[in-house]
């Protein structure tokens, strides 16, 4: 599928996630990524880096988002993140991970996108119940919705519906919950 199929399939109230992101722009003769130090206090990311490294090894459920919740990460009752799973290094602030959600392992949630000639930064929230196999990545902008799944390995470039799972790169519906919950092919 080519970006102007997804466009044209896109329901026109859900815009492109790349709408809904904080534009920066970079001016200088350098791409972007030579310019966080401007974005964000390098003392902050050291914190958030060491927090993180600690957080993703700590097999300890409730150290591990006690610590998240130290750099800014909202993080609900009965959260689990996996060993490994990485939030933000540079914005964890801008991450929501409501109840029962599970982040699986060595999945990554990112709030900012380094280009060229700016960087970019979105909110990721990750609804009740909705649950990150490992090794996925979701990008800014993006909301996971409430009960929703999404494969091992899969990009998640765009919004995930409630009860939808997504697979693939770009992570794409699969299949859906009925009315009774149980999982109804796309």
């Amino acid at each position: 599928m080519t970006t102007d199929d997804a466009d044209a399939t896109r329901d026109d109230a859900d815009p492109p996630r790349s709408d809904e992101l904080d534009r920066v722009p970079t001016p200088g003769p350098r791409n972007s990524l030579w310019s966080w130090p401007d974005a964000k206090s390098p003392l902050a990311v050291v914190r958030n880096y060491v927090v993180i490294v600690l957080a993703r090894i700590c097999p300890s459920l409730r150290l591990k988002n006690w610590l998240l919740r130290r750099i800014g990460v909202t993080v609900g009752t009965g959260v689990a993140w996996g060993l490994e799973s990485t939030p933000d290094v540079f914005w964890p602030e801008r991450i929501t991970v409501a109840d029962d959600a599970i982040i699986g392992y060595d999945a990554t949630l990112l709030c900012h996108e380094f280009l060229t000639e700016e960087y970019r930064l979105g909110d990721v929230v990750v609804e009740e119940d909705a649950m990150i196999g490992a090794g996925a990545v979701v990008l800014p902008g993006v909301t996971i919705g409430e009960g929703a799944r999404v494969a091992a390995n899969s990009l998640v470039a765009d919004d995930v519906p409630a009860e939808a799972t997504v697979a693939g790169v770009p992570a794409e519906v699969v299949s859906r919950a009925d009315a009774d919950g149980d999982a109804s092919d796309e």
